[in-house]
């Protein structure tokens, strides 16, 4: 069963549950389909590497007005989950409040190949449920996870760093439920 949210133009927008959408695939029930192009699909430890190294990510969740919203953002891959900072109040954040289940997509290689009207790349993408860390080491842990990717050479400055904004920001976890890369070369 899932849950109806305002939509501007037909009153009402139906938000599927993992109960009720389920894909039928030859006589299983699955959570989630298949990669068509199974030649690409990564390995697990592959997909981490990428998850690891990309630059930046794009968060994906559920609008207030039943549509797809999707934003990109800076996070940390670590303990099978992905953290990201945000300010308290946003609309991914309300978001994530009304609805969990997001999806998480990075792109880390990539190479345009103009004359063969194609692009090479390395993609990853996680699916999971997004919640707000409140144990305060946790939180900690997740923002020195964002200094080491970004600034490691700053670490001392981001412990400072962290010790003056721990208050005003706010740190989000998605514990990942699914994931798939995709080797795009």
């Amino acid at each position: 069963m899932g849950t109806s949210v305002p939509q501007p133009d037909s009153g009402t927008c139906h938000v599927p549950d993992i109960h009720t959408n389920n894909i039928f695939n030859g006589g299983v029930f699955t959570l989630f389909s298949e990669m068509r192009r199974k030649e690409k699909l990564m390995s697990p430890e592959d997909t981490i590497k990428v998850l690891k190294e990309a630059e930046f990510g794009s968060l994906a969740c559920i609008g207030e007005n039943g549509y797809p919203y999707s934003v990109p953002l800076n996070y940390a891959y670590e303990n099978n989950a992905i953290y990201f900072h945000s300010a308290h109040a946003g609309n991914k954040i309300e978001n994530i409040k009304r609805y969990n289940k997001v999806s998480f997509s990075v792109v880390n290689y990539q190479k345009l190949l103009p004359e063969k009207f194609d692009t090479e790349y390395d993609s990853a993408i996680v699916y999971g449920n997004a919640f707000e860390v409140t144990d305060e080491q946790e939180k900690r842990d997740a923002l020195m996870f964002l200094i080491e990717k970004y600034s490691g050479n700053y670490r001392d400055q981001g412990i400072a760093y962290i010790d003056r904004a721990i208050k005003a920001v706010s740190v989000y976890k998605i514990q990942i439920i699914h994931m798939t890369g995709k080797l795009g070369r």
